[in-house]
């Protein structure tokens, strides 16, 4: 049995090709079904995209609750090869809804929260681009990237009263993608935990509805100009 294909929650599945995918990662402990509510606002505004909460494969210490890697006796220096042994997975799941969905990477997005957004946030390291947008929520890098990752825009949302990952992590990472010429945006939200707060799920929407990473915005702009010359719109 695939734990994560089987157990998975489609929902809402858009006739292939579907305008694009988005795929949910829950937190350690938690189920795909624990992410609902954000499913059902990602509904309510991307209708023509399908839609799937994965499923952890690992059973965890709560009862009826999963993980992406094991967190008991959790360390950082085990935590680099705790993670990289769970990628694979995950990266299989992405591919197989990708396939059955006939959307490409550069359509497709990913959220994750808490170990869910440590999930996404490592697959953006690994070329070729299996994502081309990340919304971590609640999340940290295992370790920083060492090189821009390869996904067109992260976005970091985080509560500043989050007691089990503190808020600097995405604040360092937004820096360090920053410095490295990735398109990123970083919101920490007052009197947020960590939680699927509701903020945070209308923040992610937001991201994905509106924000247009800066290649691309010049790049229509260059295609403008050729078109209509001096009379093209700015």
């Amino acid at each position: 049995m695939n734990t994560m294909l089987d157990h998975s929650h489609i929902m809402q599945e858009a006739a292939a090709p579907a305008a694009q995918l988005i795929l949910l990662c829950h937190a350690a402990g938690a189920d795909a079904a624990s992410l609902r509510p954000l499913g059902e606002r990602l509904r309510e505004t991307f209708a023509q995209a399908t839609i799937v909460s994965l499923q952890a494969p690992l059973p965890s210490g709560s009862p009826n609750g999963f993980e992406w890697f094991a967190s008991a006796d959790l360390s950082e220096e085990n935590r680099v090869l705790s993670v990289a042994q769970a990628l694979p997975a995950l990266q299989n799941a992405v591919r197989y809804w990708q396939k059955r969905s006939g959307v490409a990477p550069a359509a497709t997005a990913l959220i994750g929260l808490s170990q869910g957004a440590e999930m996404v946030l490592e697959t953006s390291k690994h070329p070729p681009m299996l994502a081309s947008r990340v919304v971590a929520m609640g999340g940290r890098f295992t370790t920083l990237p060492t090189a821009p990752p390869a996904v067109t825009t992260t976005h970091f949302l985080h509560g500043r009263l989050d007691a089990v990952v503190h808020y600097s992590h995405s604040v360092h990472a937004a820096h360090h993608l920053r410095d490295m010429g990735s398109d990123i945006t970083a919101e920490v939200v007052p009197f947020v935990g960590h939680e699927l707060h509701p903020d945070l799920i209308e923040l992610a929407i937001t991201k994905l509805s509106t924000h247009i990473a800066p290649h691309l915005w010049t790049a229509a702009q260059e295609a403008a100009a050729q078109q209509y010359g001096d009379d093209a719109p700015q």
